[in-house]
């Protein structure tokens, strides 16, 4: 295989990146964005989205992932593109005899409905045009772990590793990739608040054999293994991205 140049790696390609204002999203819209793609990121929040354009010269998209109307209609407007990374998520966290009906339907139509939507919308672009491309879904740790207060977000990351290996099982034969990453706790704003406390973290980053929690750009170059042609044989797999978490 011939040498990439990684500032070339995506030259040509557009992608479209859900849940870019910050986090993960916005670590993924600048490393692409730095290997040549065109890049359409999306959110819910306008002002994150206008410092990642202003940062990256990205394209940018507000829509409430958790509408599937506007879901749907976004994903339409963004065609054609090449690579889909379905980033945005939410995490409601709820014990699990409290967790309610609502906090369970909106975490579910975030995390798993919004991904269905776009890579239905993409991957029908990609058939039409007979182009095929690569789709990665970012599921977490969650998925395999049952983590106490996560009810709706671990049934929902183990409900997009499994529709993963059907995406990835149907539109394998148009040349369509699709693979998922599953990433230990990651230092996003979110992550940063919601783990700062060493009381808290400590025993979590007991149970990590590298003993640090992970960092967006090294889920993001991740992501962009699983896009770039470095993995053309890799398809239907969830990722650990976890510093050997699920090793112990």
């Amino acid at each position: 295989m011939n040498h990439i140049d990684r500032n070339r790696e995506f030259a040509g390609k557009t992608a479209i990146v859900t849940g870019a204002g910050k986090g993960i999203g916005y670590a993924t819209v600048k490393l692409l964005r730095e290997r040549g793609a065109r890049v359409i990121a999306i959110s819910r929040t306008t002002d994150d989205l206008i410092s990642l354009r202003d940062e990256t010269g990205c394209d940018i998209v507000t829509v409430d992932l958790a509408n599937a109307t506007e879901a749907r209609a976004a994903a339409r407007d963004a065609q054609p593109v090449d690579l889909l990374v379905n980033n945005a998520g939410i995490a409601e966290l709820q014990p699990f005899l409290d967790t309610t009906v609502e906090s369970f339907d909106r975490t579910m139509n975030v995390n798993v409905r919004a991904a269905m939507i776009f890579a239905q919308e993409c991957a029908r672009s990609m058939i039409a045009r007979g182009t095929g491309g690569a789709i990665v879904n970012v599921s977490s740790l969650s998925a395999n772990v049952g983590f106490a207060l996560h009810a709706a977000y671990c049934a929902s990351k183990g409900g997009l590793d499994a529709m993963t290996r059907v995406m990835a099982t149907e539109l394998g034969p148009h040349n369509i990739r699709v693979n998922a990453v599953n990433p230990v706790i990651t230092l996003t704003p979110m992550g940063e608040k919601a783990w700062s406390d060493p009381a808290k973290s400590g025993p979590m980053l007991a149970r990590i054999p590298l003993n640090r929690f992970a960092q967006p750009v090294e889920v993001a170059r991740t992501i962009a293994y699983l896009l770039g042609d470095d993995s053309s044989m890799v398809n239907g797999v969830s990722l650990l991205v976890d510093g050997g978490f699920q090793a112990c």
